[in-house]
Formats: structure tokens, C-alpha cells, sequence
């Protein structure tokens, strides 16, 4: 039996970017990267419906949002530390 095949963000994206260039067919890409073309053509689709992300700031909140989220749960788990310590003294008395 024959496994399926990963292929990374970068790699997707550097199909997809030469797809939009339009200086080789899909045939022609397809085979340099051996790769079947109705795959880049959903790369390619997914790349150009992701685009407008880009300019309307979808794309630059989600790393802010995800070093917001990781202080919060620093601080939750500084709280629940000492939350934690605090409990343990006062059940040894």
C-alpha cells in the first residue's frame, strides 16, 4: 500500500508562487516537481483566495494573538503556582 506524501508550507507555496508566474504550464510544473497538476492547481487556488488576507491584516493579528495568548497563560500558571504552594503549606499545619 502507498503512503500519501507531505509536502511542506514552503514547498506548497513555492509550486504555487511559480503557478502564478505563468512561465511554465501546469504539465511542465508538474513534472518538474512531480507532482500531479490538479495539486497545483488547488495551491494555486488556495494561494490567490488567501492573498486578500494579507492586505486586510487577517494574517499579522494571528501571531499577535498567539504571544497575548501565551502571556495570559504564563501568568495563569504563575497564579496557579502559587495557588498551588500556598494550599500545600496550609494543609501540612
Amino acid at each position: 500500500m502507498v503512503s500519501r506524501r507531505k509536502f511542506t508550507a514552503e514547498f506548497k507555496s513555492k509550486v504555487a508562487l511559480e503557478a502564478l508566474r505563468e512561465e511554465r504550464t501546469l504539465p511542465e510544473l508538474a513534472a518538474r516537481y512531480d507532482v500531479h497538476p490538479n495539486m497545483i492547481r488547488t495551491w494555486k487556488r488556495q494561494a490567490t483566495d488567501g492573498m486578500a488576507g494579507i492586505f486586510t491584516g487577517k494574517g499579522s493579528k494571528q501571531g499577535g494573538s498567539n504571544e497575548a495568548e501565551t502571556k495570559d497563560l504564563h501568568a495563569k500558571i504563575g497564579q496557579l503556582i502559587v495557588e498551588r504552594d500556598f494550599l500545600s503549606k496550609a494543609f501540612k499545619r
